[in-house]
């Protein structure tokens, strides 16, 4: 979807930028500061900056750029502030918003930046560039006249000359490993749907299983479809992953909690400086699945409105909560398009779970970098790996509607834990992801093996079908091709892995079908035997059961 699949700052800082919002449609309106008490200090900062900013256009010795400087001086500004608050410079704000649109116009591609290079990692199904013949692992050299490789290259650079109006042509030029010379497509731009619903199936004859990785447009909606596709299966238990979801917009994550939450219950409340955005929102609903256990998985990357989902289904004592402690992202942005197309995001409010609970961690006004270390110092301090290492504030404690002990002040800390699990991983798998190798190995092992893979279904092939040595060996074979150092010791630690996740992508190559909606159901079901949460996870329906009919012992509520 010109989706990147990116190594950059830019993902580090994704549960920051893909922030809760407001309501898709709510913009600040032209008294937004009509009741400040500083507007006369508003009016004298502004006229200061507007003399200073004419002196160096008409005085400087040398011509300058003053867009650049009003970007960069408003940049340097909001960085005395949260680390939430955020400007999007035009270029910049288009791309971060595509990142919670329910679709757009392009070429239908997922790529990969690395080291300014450009890389296919597959062409989405239906999209201009599948049907034309792009591959996984193409590089792509040139688009219409612009040379796609070199520092100039970035995401925004990218969306520029990928996107455009539906039905507009553009010609893309790639190298394709074995092919001697360059590819020429030309390409004629249509309508890419994104889903935010990844995958949605039975894991047994009770148990559904729903991945949600944002909380975008269609979000919602995507969600309700999975669960009453699920429900006609017979699904009485939900497990539904919020793991690595970064948040998004409030109002999708709210809705979903209404359709497991029965009655009228708080299910999150905001609170500022201006009362206009001071709200209580609350369960209305009739929901899908308000009876039922339900288990919820967390991690360090899930932030904002998949905390707001967690914290509200866990203080309700609706949901059992299982994985590490959240990003913790308790504060709610409003998005201001600026005249110039240029996007300000600016925090207006805390939110609050219904227990009460600001799951907002500590930060420290200006210091962004600090703030963005907090992961890091969670992995250098054991915390990814064991539960005691998870100190929480206990004078922030906080009680569920049993009567459970629950923790603010930085991420929903999960009822139960499950730790990080690195042991295969490896510089050399990591080489392997960032070149895609394995994917374009599983790709062109489906394109040559396709007739084999559509005489069985896929419950055949999940259950007979083996990654073999040769096929290891292949991906060896081309990874020295990309110019990957070949290591035994971290190729060895890594094997396992390697194995699983090349017969996850020959399942979604091979079975990956154009009328389920965007899912990877197949990817996701190879991937789960050897997902340590997801098993642990389906171990605890007894315990969410408990939890959903109210059965908290006073032992349970001390905990």
């Amino acid at each position: 979807m010109e989706n990147p699949i990116q190594n950059d700052r830019w993902t580090v800082r994704l549960p920051i930028l893909l922030s809760v919002t407001l309501a898709a449609g709510m913009l600040l309106g032209a008294t937004f500061f009509g009741g400040s008490k500083g507007i006369a200090d508003v009016a004298r900062g502004h006229t200061k900056f507007k003399e200073v900013l004419q002196l160096i256009d008409n005085n400087y010795v040398d011509t300058v750029n003053t867009d650049e400087l009003v970007d960069y001086s408003i940049t340097k500004m909001l960085e005395k502030l949260d680390p939430h608050t955020y400007y999007f410079n035009p270029k910049d704000a288009i791309a971060a918003r595509s990142q919670l649109e329910s679709g757009f116009d392009g070429i239908g591609i997922e790529f990969n930046l690395y080291k300014d290079t450009v890389y296919v990692v597959t062409p989405l199904v239906g999209g201009p560039s599948e049907a034309a013949g792009i591959q996984s692992g193409d590089k792509i050299l040139k688009v219409n006249s612009d040379i796609f490789t070199g520092k100039k290259v970035d995401n925004a650079f990218i969306f520029s000359k990928l996107r455009g109006p539906r039905g507009s042509e553009v010609k893309i030029e790639i190298l394709r490993r074995g092919v001697p010379k360059p590819l020429s497509f030309l390409l004629r731009r249509d309508r890419i749907p994104t889903f935010s619903v990844d995958a949605a199936y039975m894991m047994d004859k009770e148990v559904g299983y729903v991945k949600v990785t944002r909380f975008s447009e269609s979000t919602y909606d995507e969600f309700k479809n999975a669960v009453s596709s699920l429900k006609t299966q017979g699904m009485k238990k939900l497990m539904l992953d919020l793991r690595g979801n970064p948040g998004g917009y409030m109002d999708r994550a709210t809705n979903m909690v209404d359709e497991l939450l029965a009655g009228d219950k708080l299910i999150v409340y905001t609170d500022g400086k201006d009362d206009r955005y001071d709200r209580q929102t609350r369960a209305k609903n009739a929901g899908m699945f308000e009876n039922g256990s339900v288990v919820v998985l967390i991690d360090e990357s899930s932030a904002s409105a998949s905390e707001i989902v967690a914290g509200a289904l866990q203080d309700h004592d609706r949901a059992l909560i299982v994985g590490r402690r959240s990003f913790g992202k308790g504060l709610v942005q409003m998005p201001v398009n600026l005249s110039d197309g240029s996007e300000l995001r600016l925090t207006i409010s805390r939110y609050y779970t219904p227990s009460g609970r600001s799951i907002q961690k500590p930060y420290k006004m200006g210091d962004l970098e600090g703030y963005e270390k907090d992961i890091k110092n969670r992995f250098e301090h054991g915390e990814l790996f064991v539960s005691d290492s998870i100190k929480n504030n206990p004078k922030l404690q906080y009680r569920t509607d049993a009567g459970r002990i629950v923790y603010g002040g930085g991420g929903i800390t999960p009822d139960v834990f499950v730790p990080r699990d690195t042991s295969m991983m490896s510089p050399y798998l990591y080489e392997l992801f960032a070149k895609n190798t394995v994917r374009d190995y599983a790709l062109n092992y489906v394109n040559q093996n396709r007739k084999q893979f559509e005489k069985q279904t896929f419950a055949e092939f999940l259950k007979s079908y083996n990654v073999t040595d040769a096929d290891l060996n292949g991906v060896v074979k081309n990874a020295t091709a990309d110019n990957i150092k070949f290591n035994e010791k971290e190729f060895s630690r890594s094997k396992p892995y390697i194995r699983t996740y090349l017969k996850a992508l020959i399942a979604r190559y091979a079975y990956q079908k154009r009328d389920k909606g965007g899912l990877n159901n197949e990817f996701y079901q190879v991937m789960s035997n050897t997902d340590e949460g997801i098993r642990k996870a389906a171990t605890l329906f007894d315990e969410a059961e408990k939890l959903a009919k109210g059965n908290v012992s006073l032992k349970d509520a001390k905990k």
